[in-house]
């Protein structure tokens, strides 16, 4: 019983119809929980929605604590652990809010309606329903080396661009902050303009920032396409190797 209840509440096999169900039906309700945070819980039905939901989403996660030793695979302590997984905490902060709204007649509880901010946090419940989202977070895993890299790159060159800027033009930076602040929007093609190098030297050096800035910001997109790509092929070549070649 509990295996099947795992299976279901789970990402859906392409195969489980009940599972595909649960997704499509969770996703509606992440999607409709938003709607009293986007009209100010201004309207009859707001309240109402906000209850139901909330309602929905305990549900859904104490369905996932009774299963956790299923998903964790580590015995009596699954319990334990599961609900100090980022995905239980997520759940977890866009349930609360909730919660203490129907305790509101305790007084001592009314200095938490400040929590009810983090009902913005149920949007970040849709990354388990989306397949799409997984492969990209799967991507992130597989890349983390190649994209730290370039993430101290692109923090060296910033650090570097600014203290020359720094040493050529002191009037214009008056802080190694004002620096940092012009470095990172030329790194990144951004160009506010509110801050900006006014000598020839200053601006050879903005112009260099900026081709440079350019090379550097496409360098994360073109590991992260490839890794994507990556990640597709190997999810066909399991399907095909699964179910066999079509026919």
């Amino acid at each position: 019983m509990r295996k099947r209840l795992y299976e279901v509440i789970e990402v859906a096999d392409e195969k489980d119809n009940l599972s595909k169900f649960y997704d499509v039906f969770m996703m509606i309700v992440i999607v409709c929980s938003l709607v009293p945070i986007a009209t100010k819980g201004v309207g009859l039905f707001s309240p109402i929605i906000d209850h139901v939901t909330a309602v929905i989403f305990i549900i859904d996660y104490l369905l996932r604590l009774v299963t956790a030793d299923l998903k964790l695979k580590k015995g009596a302590k699954s319990f334990c652990l599961y609900p100090i997984t980022p995905m239980a905490i997520i759940d977890l902060l866009s349930i609360l809010p909730s919660i203490i709204a129907v305790s509101e007649a305790l007084r001592i509880l009314k200095v938490l309606r400040l929590l009810r901010t983090l009902k913005v946090f149920r949007v970040f419940k849709v990354i388990r329903y989306s397949k799409s989202i997984s492969i990209i977070i799967n991507v992130f895993k597989r890349q983390k080396e190649s994209l730290l890299v370039v993430c101290g790159l692109a923090v060296g060159y910033i650090l570097i661009s600014a203290l020359i800027v720094l040493s050529v033009e002191p009037e214009t930076f008056p802080t190694f902050f004002d620096a940092v602040y012009w470095a990172t929007v030329s790194l990144t093609t951004v160009g506010y303009g509110d801050i900006y190098p006014v000598s020839m030297a200053g601006k050879i050096i903005t112009m260099c920032s900026t081709l440079f800035g350019i090379a550097i910001v496409a360098l994360p997109a073109g590991i992260v396409t490839a890794g994507y790509m990556d990640e597709l092929n190997k999810i066909r070549k399991e399907k095909v190797d699964k179910d066999g070649p079509e026919v």
